[in-house]
């Protein structure tokens, strides 16, 4: 069974849509002990930081997630919310990822959001992660974010808009995309299969 966090994010449709593609079905959940017995683990997320873990206290999630063994896979606001504090409002996160998130500059030419389809690149270190198995070096997927987890040790695969930032982070069973892989075509469905293949 795979569950889906009830974390109050407007993508959760789509992320069922793109999960019964690949011929699975999910659950969306705040139960503790579904979660926990769960195959697979997805907290999805679209809006602030601050809404989405106020969500996770009062459903009393926060030490549930924090304890999770299975693989774990947050989707946009849903994998910064693993990483360890936000500057969107100031926000404690649930720290199982290594770094923090921050607003991106709006520029001449260079508007936030950062909307749209962009290119990914693995960070090179010495082994390609699971989830970019089949993957192309460079593959566009889409974006739509305002805030960004800074590089760390937990990155994956950075994007560049104006400055490098992470578009996949992992540290064992927890993983993220920053990017929306339920609206990203092939490249998309081939990183979900893949987590669901871990």
């Amino acid at each position: 069974m795979i569950a889906i966090i009830d974390s109050g994010g407007a993508n959760i449709a789509s992320v069922k849509f793109a999960l019964e593609r690949c011929g699975e079905t999910a659950q969306l959940t705040a139960d503790h002990a579904e979660i926990q017995s769960a195959d697979r683990v997805i907290l999805p997320g679209v809006g602030m930081a601050a809404t989405a873990m106020r969500q996770l206290h009062q459903h009393g999630l926060v030490d549930c997630i924090r304890g999770l063994s299975q693989p774990v896979l947050g989707v946009c606001l849903g994998m910064q919310l693993l990483f360890e504090h936000s500057s969107e409002g100031d926000t404690e996160m649930l720290g199982v990822l290594a770094g923090n998130c921050r607003h991106f500059i709006a520029t001449p030419g260079r508007s936030v959001p950062h909307m749209g389809w962009n290119r990914i690149r693995a960070i090179d270190s010495g082994e390609r992660h699971p989830l970019l198995a089949d993957v192309a070096e460079g593959a566009h997927v889409y974006f739509v974010h305002s805030y960004f987890a800074e590089l760390s040790g937990d990155t994956i695969a950075s994007c560049d808009y104006g400055e490098s930032f992470t578009a996949i982070a992992g540290n064992g069973n927890f993983m993220g995309c920053q990017f929306h892989p339920e609206r990203s075509g092939p490249v998309g469905e081939q990183i979900l299969r893949n987590f669901l293949a871990l």
